[in-house]
């Protein structure tokens, strides 16, 4: 494991590692807490996306909280898989991430989208592992309310991740809330203009997903669950967080008014809630 401070990027005071679990490599940031009685907070992102898109979220939560968040492989700096993944075998690859970061007790974990599905599985498998689960703007995979198949046709392509012309095309369309008015705010979020975005890692992760369903276990995660669902989310209609809500045995439900990446371009709305809920 490489280690190494970043004081400009991803955050002040993070500390991006290259950390090798289960025969992955990826591209990990941490930023350290200032009080180690709070539990860690381990974060998953959406599909294609770095871990630098999360930076807003990141600096809005106080201080006091560690933060974890890391490169799925093929995408941000994590190089590509050799061979394909799912969600079930990618698993235990960030259980074994925590450990060789020196997080070997509960951590808090959020889900975005994608990565909501992976935090489904993590709260499942390792149960103990998971203190407190959050999932934004996801769903049950295949088995849900689905988006407009327009909306689903431009998820096949990285290309909004590689071309920031094309992001601002149609943010709107797909991402709901606040970028349809202002679709500079996506290009931005998705760091556009900046990185070379994915290819061959995205779809891996479309592929970790392809088939795959948690409706039929969601009555099996027990931790305390905070959904977070926008009501102009054209990727996750909001219809599926409400039926989460009733199948998850000790879930609540929080309803914004937004799109898919709320928690992005409207960091500093959501971060409060969250914290909230975690310190409940």
């Amino acid at each position: 494991m490489t280690t190494r401070p970043s004081p400009t990027g991803p955050g002040r005071g993070d500390f991006v590692r290259t950390v090798t679990a289960a025969g992955r490599t990826l591209r990990v940031a941490v930023r350290p807490g200032t009080d180690p009685s709070v539990p860690p907070l381990l974060l998953m992102n959406g599909i294609g996306a770095s871990l630098e898109v999360l930076e807003p979220f990141v600096e809005a939560l106080d201080e006091r909280r560690s933060v974890i968040r890391f490169d799925v492989p093929g995408v941000g700096g994590s190089p590509r898989p050799v061979v394909p993944y799912n969600l079930s075998t990618f698993s235990p690859v960030v259980a074994g991430m925590l450990n060789r970061l020196g997080f070997d007790g509960e951590v808090d974990v959020l889900g975005l989208s994608w990565g909501g599905g992976l935090a489904q599985h993590f709260a499942v498998q390792h149960r103990r592992r998971c203190r407190r689960l959050v999932l934004v703007a996801t769903g049950t995979g295949t088995l849900m309310v689905p988006a407009n198949p327009r909306v689903l046709s431009r998820m096949l392509t990285p290309r909004r991740h590689r071309d920031p012309e094309y992001a601002r095309q149609i943010a709107g369309d797909i991402y709901g809330g606040t970028v349809r008015t202002d679709p500079e705010r996506a290009a931005r979020a998705l760091h556009a203009a900046t990185r070379l975005g994915p290819r061959r890692g995205y779809y891996y992760q479309l592929a970790a997903s392809a088939g795959w369903s948690s409706l039929p276990f969601l009555k099996l995660i027990r931790q305390p669950t905070l959904l977070v669902a926008g009501d102009d989310d054209p990727i996750i209609p909001v219809i599926n967080a409400r039926v989460m809500a009733r199948l998850i045995p000790h879930a609540r439900l929080h309803l914004y008014q937004g799109g898919h990446i709320a928690l992005i371009t409207e960091a500093a709305e959501l971060a409060p809630v969250i914290e909230e809920f975690l310190d409940a």
